[in-house]
């Protein structure tokens, strides 16, 4: 058909990935309870639960001049909020279509069985003669395989800029300055859902008055993973973007 060969526009395609599989769905669906648990008991530990999950682009909110609670009444006041609400439902497809793309490109792999074939023992040069590197082991492709969406693309790339200017941050506040304050807000928005993780793991090791100073180390190894996580997650949504963007070939 010519119109399947046609380039879909961005929301369309934000759109078919985020309501495109079991996965994609059921975090609309979790997301939407979310919401009711908001409305319902405004009051529970879980009514700022839809925060939690559209993290971390919904924490922008919390700096932007906008939103619940905004100065000024009547017109100006509905306007903040209906932005406010429109920011977290596009976050909330975008964290969805992220998910769709992990789950629609392993489902892709494992389908085509992406493998490169190995190649003739014959045309394998002698390097256990020569001396030179022996390949990368199989476990190690598949790591760099894995981890590859979180850097070839601007989406990933600028996402861990993000990251590392919050983990800099941070640790210049607790080891430099006398009064670091909550610098640790900083990563653990930016590696938001993981991140909140991260803030909880150092805890024992507080509690520890010798190894008090391990802490915020700690916690930055676990904001790095969880930013990596992230950046893979939108790494591959990037791939998905792009992909259904380029016209397929004649």
């Amino acid at each position: 058909m010519p119109n399947d060969s046609r380039p879909r526009s961005l929301p369309h395609r934000l759109l078919v990935l985020a309501t495109g599989n079991w996965l994609a769905r059921g975090y609309l669906a979790v997301f939407a309870l979310s919401l009711l648990v908001m409305f319902l008991l405004p009051e529970s530990g879980f009514a700022m639960s839809f925060l939690l999950l559209t993290a971390p682009l919904s924490l922008l909110t919390m700096v932007l001049p906008f939103g619940p609670g905004t100065e000024g009444g009547g017109a100006v006041e509905v306007l903040a909020i209906g932005f406010w609400a429109a920011w977290l439902l596009l976050c909330a497809f975008v964290n969805a279509a992220a998910l769709g793309a992990l789950l629609q490109r392993s489902a892709t792999s494992a389908s085509t069985g992406f493998r490169k074939p190995s190649p003739p023992v014959s045309d394998l040069p002698e390097r256990e003669e020569t001396g030179t590197a022996h390949p990368a082991s199989p476990r190690l492709r598949r790591t760099r395989a894995l981890l590859a969406p979180a850097v070839d693309n601007w989406l990933a790339r600028g996402y861990l800029a993000v990251v590392a200017a919050s983990l800099g941050f941070f640790l210049v506040a607790v080891y430099l300055l006398p009064d670091p304050g909550f610098a640790a807000i900083w990563p653990t928005m930016t590696t938001a859902p993981l991140g909140v993780v991260a803030l909880l793991v150092p805890s024992p090791v507080e509690w520890t008055s010798s190894l008090a100073w391990l802490s915020p180390l700690v916690f930055s190894a676990g904001a790095a993973l969880s930013g990596l996580f992230n950046a893979v997650l939108l790494g591959r949504l990037a791939r998905m973007l792009r992909a259904r963007e380029t016209p397929p070939a004649a």
